[in-house]
């Protein structure tokens, strides 16, 4: 399973169900896309998809080869492979679904409570920030693609 943005959708998508479903969060029908597409922006600062790897190590191998003696099937090649297999080990194999977390999981449940409190597509915010947080700590943990 390669994970990209769609990925990051589906776990806002996943996250603002769970909230709904505990009456934590309001907003009005016509907000839920932005809302999930806001989400998944944010859930971009805390995980990496393999998309993001692969741009990274594309980029590695450029500042090494320089930009004009890049080969065309770069992501074959052993350094390209080399470089990859760095940025996954600095992650320390911290993944959720094939997302690899950037910072810890509680960071990640802190940045986003707070973009929901400031987020102009959500009317209310019913839950206190501790109940908030457990939410998100337990259903990002728990995320899985289906």
């Amino acid at each position: 399973m390669k994970t990209d943005f769609e990925t990051l959708r589906s776990l806002a998508r996943y996250t603002i169900d769970h909230l709904i479903e505990k009456r934590y969060i309001h907003f009005s029908p016509e907000n839920r896309e932005p809302l999930i597409d806001g989400l998944a922006t944010e859930y971009g600062v805390s995980f990496s998809t393999d998309e993001d790897i692969k741009e990274q190590a594309i980029e590695e191998v450029e500042d090494k080869l320089g930009e004009g003696n890049i080969p065309e099937n770069i992501t074959e090649t052993e350094m390209f492979n080399h470089a990859r297999k760095e940025i996954i080990k600095s992650f320390q194999g911290e993944t959720i679904a094939g997302l690899y977390l950037v910072e810890s999981l509680h960071q990640v449940a802190h940045r986003v409570s707070s973009f929901l409190m400031q987020s102009p597509h959500i009317e209310d915010v019913f839950a206190s920030d501790e109940e908030l947080l457990i939410l998100l700590v337990q259903k990002i943990k728990g995320f899985s693609i289906k």
